[in-house]
């Protein structure tokens, strides 16, 4: 069943499939209790819920908020929904499985936070605004053994993620990869981003990858 997707609300895209096929290829048991972090329309809480998993979804967005719990409804699987900034609705919680398709597009400085529609993808002039954060705050909601999906872009540093969630002791490598065209918001900014180095003069593509990191039991 294709997810219903309100104006100002992201929709599934090639992020979300790369993602999904993680999740679909990752042996969750029934029953493991999943958080899908910045749910947008909740087309990974919903394909989390009917693997038989125990789902929550978060988004900062009330509008993702209200679409996430129609689509659960449409598919006829539980998602316990919640609103707020990334993980402080979840505080206390630990979970299984995490996925987080978050915001990772570098974006120039346009003075104060994204709005609308843009909080889906805009992420600081170099992509790991949110990044960043996921990195610090993520493996604290892990059980031992739990496991983090997280896809972001090429553009935004995926060695940093890396790097960041080895730091916090997780094991963690890129096992997926895909080239897709540019999307409508980098085709705008593609002059700015070879500008800034972020992308080579040759490069007509953007990678994105998904990263597995896994809390040691």
């Amino acid at each position: 069943m294709k997810s219903l997707v309100p104006p100002g609300v992201y929709a599934p895209q090639e992020d979300t499939e790369l993602l999904a096929g993680a999740l679909f290829e990752e042996p969750v048991p029934p029953g493991a209790d999943v958080l899908d972090v910045g749910t947008g329309s909740g087309a990974l809480a919903v394909a989390a819920a009917r693997r038989g998993s125990r789902v929550t979804a978060v988004d900062v967005s009330w509008r993702a908020v209200c679409t996430t719990r129609l689509n659960a409804l449409r598919a006829g699987v539980p998602v316990r929904v919640r609103q707020g900034n990334l993980f402080a609705p979840v505080r206390g919680r630990s979970f299984d499985l995490i996925l987080a398709n978050p915001p990772y597009v570098p974006a120039p400085d346009r003075r104060g936070q994204p709005r609308g529609a843009a909080r889906a993808w805009d992420a600081g002039d170099d992509g790991r605004l949110v990044l960043d954060r996921i990195c610090r705050e993520a493996p604290a909601l892990l059980r031992p053994g739990g496991v983090m999906l997280l896809v972001q872009s090429a553009l935004s540093g995926p060695e940093q993620t890396l790097g960041g969630l080895r730091t916090a002791g997780m094991k963690a490598a890129v096992t997926r990869r895909r080239r897709i065209a540019f999307g409508p918001v980098l085709r705008d900014r593609e002059e700015w981003l070879r500008e800034r180095g972020l992308l080579p003069a040759a490069e007509n593509e953007e990678e994105l990858v998904v990263v597995r990191a896994e809390l040691p039991v």
